[in-house]
């Protein structure tokens, strides 16, 4: 097979036996050329997650994933940078318009065989670079031979390499449902990318795929889970299914979709399918097509973190995509936060009395997360709280005092008025997880040095505390 630049060199080629025949892959190049081409292939797919599974391990093979998650270091971009996060291959039948791979670009391309992965994997973790792994891939030929060979790869780093740490594998959309049962049972996560919010959308940019072959997995996966927790109770050492669950990816600023429509299909995800999260991606302009935005300003960063901070309210502080936008307000405010945002816009709930007020309510008070609000209801039963209380149990009080009382009384002699509080807030100035100025994706070959300061944002997935997240 010719590569995709139009080389006419003859690639030697390896066997993998699978049910049905021999699959070819290609070993033309060295395993080191072909990482640097497939994980720098691999940066744009943002949902990598590494928390919310407790695989112990039974002490006779490599790794072990503990309840809290393995690594919760993020890039200044906000892509992992814990796990090993490479694609199989960026060969891809695909014409996506958005997509660095697509099958009309000239670029290089390269396909790892399983075992080159596994030899990957174990030599990055025995040298203490990853603690896990995150495998994509274009699509090679068709949906069933590339779930193949994912299958093959995860089969062999369980059951030969006896690897036991996390794993978060893709599920190709059109692959039999059988072979991606086989493979969630040797996954942690596994996830499929939505890849654009509406159906319109999709047609437009991604004709070859359809809104319909992606669901379809996805709710596979969610009753195969369903049937593994029945099972589990049933027969407690029964294989566990994807136990981390699955999660999507969305593209955010190649197509016309506002935040209200991007947001509200995401709590239709979480309704509908119980993911465990839903990733917003920026649009990076990496292609030349009349169907794609030019941004001039680059990425659109801010809106993606803007959307990643509704979400985080969504999922943990109850709140509802129509209670954070509207029809007749369809955007994020890029000067505040999206809770600030609804509690200028309902200052008729307002100050709250902290040592009265519900859990819940306590929960849309600007400067109070989560954890904050279970130790205020904790702390309020043996004696009334104090504003310098509250200062040690981490509720921001910059934000917060414009919102709270404490055993009646404010913080300070304010105005409970909209421009007031604006103002005020956007003089104290959010302090942003990314540089909005100079986007850049890491890669495993870049000699930069992040520091924890100024690069790097720290979130502890899935239900822990994110900082630079929602408070």
């Amino acid at each position: 097979m010719q590569s995709s630049c139009g080389s006419d060199i003859l690639n030697k080629r390896t066997n993998v036996r699978y049910a049905g025949g021999y699959m070819k892959i290609t070993e033309e190049m060295s395993i080191y050329e072909k990482l640097e081409i497939l994980s720098d292939a691999a940066k744009y797919d943002v949902a990598c997650t590494s928390s919310g599974v407790d695989r112990k391990g039974d002490g006779k093979g490599l790794g072990n994933t503990i309840a809290a998650g393995i690594c919760h270091s993020f890039s200044a971009d906000g892509r992992c940078i814990s796990l090993l996060k490479v694609l199989f291959t960026n060969e891809c039948i695909f014409d996506c318009k958005y997509c660095l791979n697509r099958s009309s670009n000239d670029v290089p391309r390269a396909s790892f065989t399983p075992d080159e992965v596994c030899t990957l994997t174990m030599e990055f973790y025995r040298r203490n670079y990853i603690e896990g792994l995150f495998l994509s891939s274009g699509i090679l030929h068709n949906p069933t031979y590339t779930m193949e060979l994912l299958y093959q790869t995860l089969y062999k780093l369980r059951k030969e390499h006896n690897f036991q740490g996390y794993i978060h594998v893709k599920a190709i959309p059109g692959a039999p449902q059988e072979l991606i049962d086989k493979t969630g049972l040797l996954a942690d996560r596994m996830s499929i990318n939505l890849e654009l919010p509406t159906s319109d959308s999709l047609k437009k940019l991604a004709p070859h795929k359809s809104r319909r072959t992606i669901l379809k997995p996805m709710r596979q996966i969610q009753s195969r889970m369903i049937e593994n927790k029945n099972e589990l109770m049933v027969y407690q050492h029964a294989p566990r299914f994807v136990p981390a669950g699955q999660s999507t990816q969305m593209i955010i600023g190649a197509t016309p979709e506002n935040d209200f429509q991007i947001i509200s299909v995401a709590e239709s995800l979480y309704q509908k399918f119980q993911l465990k999260r839903v990733f917003y991606s920026a649009f990076v302009h990496v292609n030349e097509d009349i169907n794609l935005p030019a941004l001039p300003d680059g990425p659109p960063l801010l809106r993606e973190h803007r959307l990643y901070q509704a979400d985080w309210l969504l999922r943990f502080y109850g709140f509802q995509a129509s209670e954070l936008l509207s029809e007749e307000r369809p955007n994020f405010n890029v000067f505040l936060d999206p809770k600030c945002n609804w509690a200028l816009g309902h200052l008729e709930n307002f100050p709250v009395e902290i040592n009265k007020a519900p859990y819940m309510m306590l929960l849309r008070v600007p400067g109070i997360g989560n954890k904050s609000a279970r130790r205020i209801v904790q702390a309020r039963r043996f004696g009334n709280l104090r504003f310098e209380d509250l200062k040690k149990m981490g509720v921001v009080l910059k934000r917060a005092l414009y919102f709270i009382t404490c055993s009646g009384r404010m913080m300070y002699p304010v105005k409970i008025e909209e421009n007031y509080i604006t103002r005020n807030l956007l003089s104290v100035k959010e302090r942003l997880p990314l540089d909005i100025q100079g986007y850049q994706q890491i890669s495993l070959f870049d000699d930069q040095q992040f520091t924890t300061a100024d690069n790097v944002r720290l979130e502890v997935l899935d239900g822990q505390a994110q900082i630079g997240g929602v408070s």
